[in-house]
């Protein structure tokens, strides 16, 4: 089942953010699902690179208790 790719662009790339901070726990918890989970690429609409950013400052940010690891 193939569903239209809607137009998805990177937010880091569009913006012309290089680093993500794991301390800027508002914007990473945007790529968190609803029970803390990190949302994958195809639903964040980030590129490879800076998901792989992501999901390494998520852990971070987690582990300084600054995000919890789930949250329902």
């Amino acid at each position: 089942m193939h569903t239209k790719q809607s137009n998805k662009y990177c937010h880091f790339c569009v913006n012309n953010i290089s680093e993500i901070d794991y301390k800027n726990w508002q914007q990473l918890k945007r790529f968190t699902s609803s029970y803390g989970k990190i949302v994958p690429k195809r639903r964040s609409g980030a590129c490879s690179k800076h998901q792989r950013k992501l999901a390494q400052a998520i852990k971070r940010a987690r582990f300084m208790a600054l995000l919890p690891y789930v949250s329902k």
